[in-house]
């Protein structure tokens, strides 16, 4: 039987992200994660358990993170868990320590001063149609087919509108 090393955490960047660049061109980005549990004791008193959790990035996704995360930022991981051991110098002493390595990141954070609330960033052109009014926001999406690039809103659900999904009478033998 095969194992799996998957985690999944949601919680708060503790410090702006350690980047280190190497003679090859290639970076990496270290960064704490807090996570924190909230509950009521025996006694009734509220309780806050706060966890840490040493995130590495590696390839593409460290441009992401130099750009885009700073301390405090709301932030969706999913990685694996890796323990790495080392020789500590002054002591010549073995040490160990426990990193996630982290495959995706989304940021759950909005950013505030008017910008965009999807993950914090938005593209220029969606910039510049916040800044329209309304009215003529609405007379440009209406009609008009959505192009790569574009960032339109969508047209409101019509729900006189039969949806052809919800129909029992399909094809399918199960």
């Amino acid at each position: 039987m095969s194992s799996v090393n998957k985690v999944i955490l949601i919680g708060n960047a503790g410090s702006d992200p350690e980047i280190k660049s190497f003679d090859n061109g290639g970076k990496i980005a270290r960064l704490p994660l807090a996570t924190s549990e909230k509950y009521t004791n025996r006694n009734g008193e509220k309780v806050t358990s706060t966890e840490w959790h040493n995130l590495i990035f590696r390839g593409g996704i460290v441009g992401v993170v130099e750009k885009f995360v700073s301390k405090g930022d709301k932030l969706f991981i999913e990685g694996s868990i890796k323990t790495r051991s080392w020789t500590d110098r002054s002591t010549n002493t073995e040490r160990y320590t426990t990193e996630i390595v982290v495959l995706n990141m989304q940021m759950l954070s909005s950013r505030q001063s008017g910008q965009a609330q999807n993950g914090g960033y938005a593209s220029p052109q969606a910039n510049q149609q916040r800044q329209q009014p309304a009215a003529q926001q609405q007379a440009q999406n209406q009609g008009s087919p959505v192009t790569q690039g574009q960032n339109r809103s969508l047209p409101s659900y019509d729900s006189s509108v039969p949806n052809p999904f919800d129909e029992d009478d399909d094809d399918l033998p199960f």
